[in-house]
């Protein structure tokens, strides 16, 4: 099974909603747990990677996208 590319600072569409209504969320903080925000309410939540990966649609905006000209 592939894994998924993700990075700090994208935008992922996740499997389930949360409460307030969107299901995208933004990548804060990676490691072994990864924290995410709510798009829509600002929330957010620290989750196992594993259980984001599985839960993980698609990154709809990646957050390097404006990183270019590096040396």
């Amino acid at each position: 099974m592939e894994r998924k590319q993700f990075e700090l600072g994208d935008i992922v569409q996740m499997k389930k909603q949360h409460p307030c209504g969107t299901n995208e969320m933004e990548i804060i903080r990676m490691g072994m747990d990864i924290r995410i925000k709510c798009v829509g309410c600002k929330h957010s939540v620290l989750i196992p990677r594993a259980k984001f990966e599985k839960n993980m649609k698609k990154v709809l905006r990646s957050g390097s996208a404006d990183a270019g000209g590096e040396e």
